[in-house]
């Protein structure tokens, strides 16, 4: 196979138009006639990218994970060999052009075969949430013409199974993890048996006929409001993005990336890491699937990476259990952290005002200190904290900054490949999701006097279109090819880009003002840091009230929220003299007075900052139990559904406004 027929660059097939809502359909790809290098990097389609990054690298570690207690690795020259045998065993299955192999299961080495033995194979490779339901399934295969699904275990089988009937183009089922009690359903091991039988030209024929303009994955939107569209991203989208983000980031070769997500496996995020990962040359390790079951400190022991990605509620695991640690601490142990985390936090934030500080006191907690609080982590090495997929609020920014841990914000969208801004330690700001990566653009549609408007993104990295859903794509991305995010937000002189709410999650109070909630709600949640979510209420009303919910212990099996409250909920509950155990306990005689004249406090500190009396809370609810994706409230990528909570809750809505 030549270098020519991996990389084929001038297999630009012929297209006029930015989007597509055929899977088998052509974009023009947006590449400007001058500017920066990073800007008119040459396309590459993705086997191309992989091929480059397995000579370039052949030697080094590209992936690592557990079997039982031993650490497995690939090497690029290996990783290389697996996807083309994966790739094969596709085809032999029945694997058609354009059509797709969906894969429902947790971070793994074997979910990235899939996805680029799907893509090699000239089939289009396709990521479905964990936690969706069979119906769900059902949904995502039919779109995207499903001939395989690969799925982790028997519990994700099982969903398989009970909708295989319904799918007439599915021609093989293979399950990753243990042995399939079911004769027609393949193992791992047999489908690398079968295509390490077959020549390798099965492969090439195919991968002569990709085109770099053309859909090779497709990710599914999170779906908070009705069924969830199919996002069609081109070899260039992803590739491209990978590259900018890899200049951002600045990966180098033999770094060692620790992916950690939640149990739903964020699938765009994993769809950025396998082609990041490829550009650097970097080692991925995946955390395993009982990372918040209390795993992940000893992965992170093992691995030390040196750079860790997360979604918010790892750190917010991470935070929980060191609080509970930090209170066992005497005084003089709590008076030393307390000294040390104040000039160190200290050092950050003139870091972010431009100010570089050389303060003794700073030196000294960082190298003696913090430095042992890392190596108790394991994040000693690493030197780059990443957060994303949803909002981290500022409080544990400030937390971690405190213990010498700045976590770097990215924001992205299924629609934007992956990620499109990012901060990082030179250009970084507490509120602000960072600045819009180089190469890339942002603006603000059409913005109000104070500059806030709907945020906008350009660049090769926007994605085709959805499947068959002409008119949403249409809604999505202009005519000149900027992708409309939904976000409210602002970009300020120095260019950080903050978001301030939703367009679609605005309150029209009965007054007719317009009232973003996400800001006012995470204003609650800082002054309450005891409480996990806040949820405001408002929609043709007269006033504005918010629902809360208390820290809250959550089932590591199933992830759904416990009964039983966090030991520093409690302790904080002790200490306003209303000590409970559990939610149950809080409200079972209607919530203590001295607990709700804790939380008007704070609801009056939160209105004192409100731009006018319409934004301000007037009456507060406790809820019987946290939300979770489990229990409905919370979508994949934990964005809460607003209209499944005003349902579940319009009892109580209701109570507040009589």
């Amino acid at each position: 196979m030549s270098e020519e027929d991996y990389i084929r660059p001038n297999q630009i097939k012929p297209a006029d138009n930015l989007v597509t809502t055929d899977p088998s359909g052509c974009v023009r790809l947006r590449i400007p006639e001058s500017g920066k290098a990073i800007e008119t990097l040459p396309p590459i389609s993705v086997p191309g990218y992989m091929k480059r990054a397995a000579e370039r690298y052949a030697d080094k570690i590209a992936l690592g994970w557990k079997e039982g207690s031993t650490w497995k690795t690939f090497t690029y020259r290996e990783y290389l060999k697996q996807i083309r045998t994966t790739a094969k065993a596709f085809i032999h299955l029945g694997l058609e052009e354009k059509h797709s192999v969906c894969i429902l299961g947790f971070n793994s080495v074997e979910w990235f075969l899939s996805d680029l033995g799907a893509i090699f194979a000239g089939g289009i490779a396709v990521g479905i949430y964990t936690t969706n339901s069979p119906e769900a399934c059902k949904y995502c295969a039919e779109v995207s013409k499903a001939n395989i699904i690969v799925v982790e275990d028997e519990q994700q089988l099982e969903k398989i199974l009970s909708i295989r009937s319904t799918l007439p183009q599915l021609k093989a089922i293979v399950q990753y993890s243990g042995e399939p009690k079911q004769s027609d359903v393949l193992s791992w091991k047999q489908l690398l048996e079968i295509g390490e039988s077959l020549p390798e030209e099965l492969v090439d024929e195919r991968l002569k006929r990709i085109g770099i303009n053309e859909c090779c994955t497709l990710v599914f939107t999170s779906g908070t409001v009705g069924n969830p569209k199919a996002v069609m991203l081109s070899h260039d989208n992803l590739t491209y993005d990978a590259t900018v983000i890899f200049e951002r980031l600045r990966l180098s070769v033999g770094d060692e990336v620790l992916v950690s997500y939640l149990p739903l496996s964020h699938v765009a995020a994993q769809t950025v890491d396998i082609y990041l990962s490829m550009c650097a040359g970097a080692a991925v390790y995946f955390g395993d699937k009982n990372a918040l079951k209390g795993s992940l400190i000893n992965t992170l022991q093992e691995i030390r990476p040196t750079k860790f990605l997360g979604v918010p509620r790892v750190y917010e695991k991470i935070y929980e259990k060191m609080q509970q640690v930090a209170a066992q601490n005497g005084f003089i142990k709590k008076a030393i952290a307390s000294w040390a985390k104040e000039y160190t936090l200290q050092h950050h934030l003139d870091l972010i005002n431009g100010i570089e500080t050389k303060s003794w006191a700073y030196a000294l907690a960082s190298s003696i200190i913090f430095k042992k609080i890392k190596e108790a982590l394991g994040l000693q090495r690493c030197n780059f904290f990443c957060s994303a997929a949803a909002p981290l609020s500022s409080d544990i920014k400030k937390y971690f900054m405190s213990i010498d841990i700045p976590i770097m914000e990215c924001f992205g969208m299924s629609e934007a490949s992956g990620g499109h801004t990012l901060a990082i330690e030179s250009a970084n700001n507490l509120n602000s999701i960072g600045t819009t990566i180089p190469g890339l653009r942002t603006k603000i549609f059409n913005p109000e006097p104070d500059g806030q408007g709907e945020i906008c993104m350009y660049g090769r990295h926007i994605c085709m279109g959805y499947i068959g859903e002409l008119e949403k794509t249409r809604e999505a991305i202009d005519d000149e090819g900027w992708l409309h995010t939904g976000d409210l937000g602002r970009i300020d002189e120095k260019g950080f880009v903050y978001i301030t709410g939703r367009l679609k999650e605005l309150l029209i109070t009965a007054g007719g003002e317009n009232i973003p909630p996400v800001p006012i709600e995470q204003q609650v949640k800082q002054e309450l840091p005891h409480i996990s979510n806040a949820f405001l209420i408002g929609d043709k009303r007269k006033f504005l009230s918010v629902l809360l919910t208390l820290k809250s212990e959550v089932d590591p099996e199933t992830g759904a929220p416990l009964d039983q409250l966090l030991s520093s909920t409690q302790n904080w509950l002790k200490s306003l003299g209303c000590p409970a155990t559990t939610v149950t306990e809080v409200l079972i005689a209607g919530p203590d007075p001295k607990l709700m004249a804790s939380i008007q406090d704070a609801i009056k500190r939160v209105n004192e900052k409100a731009t006018s009396r319409a934004q301000k809370i007037q009456k507060v609810s406790i809820l019987p139990a946290d939300f979770s994706v489990v229990t409905g409230e919370l979508g994949p990528t934990m964005k809460v559904k607003r209209k499944i909570v005003d349902q579940k809750y319009a009892d109580i809505i209701e109570s507040m406004y009589i």
